[in-house]
């Protein structure tokens, strides 16, 4: 998340040799994707602040992949994390964001199936 798309793409850009694409993401928002020069994965992805995300800091957020998201989702809440973000549904899977019993923010990934 950045507060300059344009900004975090010319940095990043020059500093780790990333190439750009970006997803429309149907609300108005747009996401990002970056990708080492010549390979076909992305490596990783932004989005721009906007102003309904009064507050929200600049910042990278890790994504652990999992098999199914509401069940991680519940085991992590059975363990003392808060849910920062529910479930959500998005074009490529579901992903939820965790905060940890000792204050660690993290995602939760659950890839859209193939077909």
């Amino acid at each position: 998340m950045t507060p300059s798309a344009e900004g975090a793409e010319s940095f990043y850009g020059a500093m780790f040799d990333w190439e750009f694409s970006s997803m429309d993401m149907g609300n108005g928002m747009t996401y990002n994707f970056a990708k080492q020069a010549g390979e076909e994965n992305p490596t990783a992805g932004m989005m721009q602040i906007t102003d309904e995300m009064e507050g929200c800091p600049p910042h990278w957020m890790s994504y652990i992949m999992v098999e199914k998201c509401t069940a991680a989702i519940a085991k992590a809440e059975s363990l003392g994390a808060t849910i920062i973000r529910p479930r959500t549904e998005v074009g490529m899977g579901i992903f939820a964001v965790v905060k940890d019993p000792q204050g660690a923010v993290f995602s939760v990934w659950e890839p859209k199936e193939e077909g």
